[in-house]
């Protein structure tokens, strides 16, 4: 039984629309603000580094996806317009794209962090405002769960994912360049292993491994 069991659909978009949001939105932000700090400005003149949504939603990750999930199921995924980078404007290419590439997952992680100290927040306030803590302790749980399976699947190495352009970076040569070339083909690679059954079984238990550390952490239980 998931936290979103039982809930209508706009209960559940009241829900997740920040987290999912945010989500994204700053995995994104992160690509491009870690880019900059490396010479590449140029997600800065695009008009990327922003929290800002508008700058960053794509109609078909960002709003028709998750909806469309949230309608048959309990399960949501989604993401963004690509922040720009030009990997020529970096000092060191290759090892600058990869940093850049591990990012935005990473901010994933420190997300998720954030989610659980909006649930712990919301159980602090349950027996003063409970019509104001529960949602707020739902939205902080989801907000954990999408963060944590954002993270740990972009970390996969099959390009496009962020994992896939780390090890492409870091890999020596034509190693890496053969990676590269696999790109085209990602996303048919994930979904195969996704019916096959093998990209929940990879995935279950880091996201589990991650899910317990941070409910010890901050004293939740999901």
């Amino acid at each position: 039984m998931t936290i979103m069991d039982g809930m209508t659909l706009i209960q559940k978009i009241a829900i997740c629309a920040l987290p999912v949001l945010f989500a994204i939105i700053v995995h994104e932000v992160a690509h491009g603000w870690v880019a900059s700090k490396f010479g590449d400005q140029t997600a800065r003149l695009a008009g990327r580094l922003t929290l800002n949504p508008i700058s960053h939603i794509d109609l078909v990750g960002t709003i028709l996806v998750p909806i469309i999930m949230l309608m048959v199921g309990n399960f949501i995924f989604g993401w963004a317009k690509p922040v720009p980078v030009d990997a020529r404007n970096m000092r060191n290419p290759k090892t600058d794209m990869a940093i850049v590439a591990a990012a935005g997952p990473i901010s994933n992680l420190i997300m998720a962090l954030f989610w659980a100290g909006v649930a712990k927040l919301g159980i602090y306030l349950l027996p003063i405002e409970g019509w104001f803590s529960k949602p707020l302790i739902y939205m902080g749980e989801f907000g954990i769960m999408i963060n944590i399976v954002l993270a740990v699947l972009n970390f996969l190495p099959i390009p496009p994912l962020d994992g896939g352009r780390v090890l492409s970076n870091l890999l020596p040569g034509r190693m890496g360049w053969n990676l590269y070339r696999i790109e085209p083909y990602g996303f048919f690679i994930l979904i195969l292993l996704m019916l096959s059954g093998v990209l929940s079984f990879i995935l279950s238990p880091i996201i589990n491994f991650f899910m317990y550390w941070i409910s010890v952490l901050f004293g939740l239980s999901f």
